[in-house]
């Protein structure tokens, strides 16, 4: 299709602002953010649940979900117990 943009034109995008250091710094520094935002999204897509599903399994409003998995969210600590629990497992987190 006229204007699609692919994969590998992302991938491509990706690494050349990758060469410029100050790009390179702050897409470093979202990685937790986005490992969060991919594993609650594949989990709840693995799983077969919607955003208002999971929400109502942790006694939270939908849209606290949405923006989680947008990376609009700042999540204490409780709210992620909370939704490990209710994804049926456990939370996890380390310095490496």
């Amino acid at each position: 299709m006229k204007g699609e943009i692919k994969m590998d034109d992302l991938e491509k995008l990706l690494n050349k602002r990758l060469e410029d250091k100050e790009f390179k710094k702050e897409w470093e520094e979202f990685q937790p953010e986005l490992q969060l935002m991919k594993q609650v999204i594949g989990e709840r897509i693995k799983q077969n649940i919607s955003q208002k599903e999971l929400a109502d399994r942790m006694g939270t409003k939908q849209a606290n979900i949405s923006k989680l998995e947008n990376g609009n969210a700042n999540p204490s600590l409780d709210f992620l117990k909370r939704l490990a629990n209710s994804l049926g497992k456990k939370l996890e987190i380390k310095f490496v």
